[in-house]
């Protein structure tokens, strides 16, 4: 079984990777701006990125995790998620949990998508 790795520019991970029909992402806003929706945004469209260069998209998630610096901040970030995601259809299973991310990072999520 093949494992395809996406290069990204962190050393030592990879953006996303597809095996077997799954697709793993993950993605950081890469901003320093202080609003967790305007970092949500960003997250969520180095997602999409991440996500079609492992062969899948928004429409196949299965899992999420979102990581926030402070879990206050769950509603301003939901509501750019909720935006993001669409209809029921699209849902995937979601956890939120609070966490001491790197740098400036406010948000940070990790996927796992049927990859096409």
């Amino acid at each position: 079984m093949t494992i395809d790795r996406v290069t990204g520019t962190a050393r030592g991970r990879s953006p996303a990777v597809r095996h077997n029909g799954i697709a793993y992402a993950v993605a950081t806003a890469g901003s320093d701006s202080p609003s967790v929706a305007e970092q949500t945004r960003l997250t969520l469209a180095t997602l999409d990125r991440n996500l079609d260069a492992a062969g899948s998209d928004k429409t196949r998630l299965l899992q999420a995790t979102v990581y926030l610096r402070d879990m206050s901040t769950k509603a301003e970030m939901d509501e750019v998620w909720c935006e993001w995601i669409g209809s029921a259809e699209n849902w995937p299973q979601r956890a939120c949990v609070g966490a001491d991310l790197a740098g400036n990072d406010l948000v940070e999520i990790v996927v796992v998508a049927a990859a096409t």
